[in-house]
């Protein structure tokens, strides 16, 4: 990479943020000059969302307001097209198990073959946080399951609000 472009996007849906997202996105942050969470408009593999991408923004701006080279943005194309048009070099995934890995192992291919200029990068997750997934959070919302320590406040408040039974 080169020294004057250390430009990273960190895409996902955030479907909610998590605590393990955040973890990822900070870490990310103190080894890029900037930051761009990207927040996937309409999720080809995930179907519809819980919260808008507004709302999703919302959450991810409010969570991460500390980190200054950190921007939150929306997107509705490839990521690597994404990320080419705003100058970043990197993409930058959280890996918790070893099917995460099959999964972006695919995607990691299928992006080079796109654009073999914009590197991969892999940040395993934190242990505390190895366990959370957006998905197992909102099931555990669903049916009134303690999810105040995987998210935060506001993503609680809004996900027992739309969820809980």
């Amino acid at each position: 990479m080169a020294p004057d472009n250390r430009i990273a996007v960190c895409p996902g849906t955030y479907d909610p943020v998590t605590f393990g997202h955040l973890d990822v996105i900070s870490r990310a942050a103190a080894m890029f000059d900037e930051v761009i969470v990207a927040i996937a408009n309409n999720p080809y593999r995930k179907g519809s969302t819980l919260f808008t991408a507004d709302e999703r923004a919302r959450f991810l701006a409010n969570a991460t307001r500390e980190l200054d080279n950190v921007r939150i943005e929306a997107f509705s194309i490839l990521v690597v097209e994404f990320a080419r048009a705003r100058g970043a070099k990197a993409i930058v995934k959280g890996l918790r198990a070893i099917s995460d890995f099959e999964y972006e192992l695919e995607m990691n291919q299928l992006n080079r073959a796109q654009a073999p200029d914009i590197e991969s990068v892999y940040l395993m997750a934190s242990p505390q946080y190895s366990f959370i997934s957006s998905s197992g959070v909102k099931e555990l919302a669903t049916f009134g399951g303690a999810i105040d320590g995987m998210v935060t406040p506001e993503v609680a408040d809004a996900l027992k609000e739309r969820l809980t039974r």
